[in-house]
C-alpha cells in the first residue's frame, strides 16, 4: 500500500517530519518558499506546518532574511536516542576513569532550549554536595557546562533562542545581548572554568564533546568542593585530564581532533 493510502499515517506529522528533512548541511536556512517547493504544497500549507515547528521549537525564524533554521527543540526529539544508544554509553567508561583519576564527580548535559539537560552523573567516592542529578535542567547561560555548547551555536540561533526564552519560576530572563558577548568570548575554548559562581561553594571545570561534524553535541564537567588545594588542581592537572577527556570520547564520535587545537581558557 502507498504511504498516501495508508489510512493509519498522520499526514500533518509526516508533512512535518518531512519539512524537517529539508534542512541538511547544505541547505541550513530555507524560505517558506523553498520548503514548500521542497514539499510540493501551497505556501498556505507550508506556513501552518512550519509555524508549529518553530512554535515547539524545531524551526527557528529569522525575520532579517525571513528564512528558517533548524532549532534547539530537535535535540528533544532525539534525546532518547543520543542518550541511551551512542553518548551516554561511549561517554560513561570515560568519565568512570577520570572520576577515578580525580575523584572529582564527573557529568555529562546536553542543550535542551535555553537549558542544559544533565544525561550523565559519575559522583566521586566521597559525599556529593552536588545538586545535579541525571534528568536536572540548569540555566546554560550560568553554568560551564553550558556555556561550552552555547559557544557553538550560531550568533543567529543563539539571540533567537534567548529572545523567546520564558525564564522559569525564580529566575531572570536572560539579556540576548549579554549572552551573545558572552559566547562570543567563550568560543574557541577548550575548557571554561567556574569557582563557585552557580553553585557557592563548588568548583567546575567543562569541555566541549563533538560528533563527527565537529559541531559541540555535549558537554561535560568535572565539580568538587572549593578549597585552596582543588583550586590549585581546577586549572592545572583537572583542567588537563578533562580536556583530554572530552577529545578521547568526540574521537570515540568520530571527529577527527586537528593538529594543534586551540588553547584558550575561560
Amino acid at each position: 500500500m502507498a504511504a498516501d493510502e495508508d489510512r493509519y499515517l498522520v499526514p500533518g506529522l509526516v508533512r512535518g517530519l518531512k519539512a524537517l528533512q529539508c534542512f541538511t548541511p547544505e541547505t541550513p536556512n530555507l524560505s517558506l518558499k523553498d520548503i514548500s517547493e521542497r514539499l510540493g504544497i501551497t505556501r498556505s500549507a507550508a506556513f501552518r506546518t512550519v509555524y508549529t515547528l518553530a512554535e515547539m521549537g524545531c524551526l527557528i525564524h529569522d525575520q532579517r532574511t525571513n528564512t528558517y533554521s533548524v532549532g534547539p527543540g530537535i535535540l528533544r526529539l532525539s534525546y532518547g536516542y543520543l542518550a541511551t544508544r551512542e553518548i551516554v554509553e561511549i561517554a560513561q567508561p570515560e568519565l568512570e576513569r577520570l572520576r577515578d583519576e580525580l575523584n572529582w564527580s564527573a557529568h555529562m548535559g546536553v542543550l535542551d532550549g535555553t537549558s542544559v539537560l544533565y544525561v550523565l552523573r559519575v559522583p566521586a567516592h566521597y559525599a556529593d554536595a552536588s545538586i545535579v542529578h541525571v534528568g536536572s535542567r540548569l540555566p546554560a547561560r550560568n553554568t560551564a557546562i553550558g556555556r561550552v555548547m552555547l559557544a557553538d551555536l550560531g550568533e543567529d540561533s543563539l539571540l533567537s533562542l534567548f529572545r523567546s526564552d520564558n525564564a522559569g519560576v525564580g529566575q531572570t530572563a536572560a539579556n540576548p545581548a549579554e549572552v551573545l558577548a558572552q559566547a562570543r568570548a567563550d568560543r574557541g575554548a577548550e575548557a571554561i572554568v567556574h569557582a563557585g559562581h552557580f553553585e557557592a561553594g563548588i568548583a567546575s571545570v567543562a569541555a566541549p564533546v563533538r560528533d563527527m561534524t565537529g559541531h559541540v553535541v555535549a558537554g561535560i564537567n568535572v565539580t568538587a568542593p572549593i578549597s585552596e588545594h582543588r583550586l590549585d588542581e581546577l586549572n592545572g592537572p583537572v583542567r588537563a585530564k578533562l580536556i583530554e577527556t572530552a577529545s578521547r570520547i568526540s574521537r570515540l564520535l568520530g571527529w577527527q581532533v586537528p593538529e594543534g587545537g586551540g588553547t584558550n581558557e575561560r
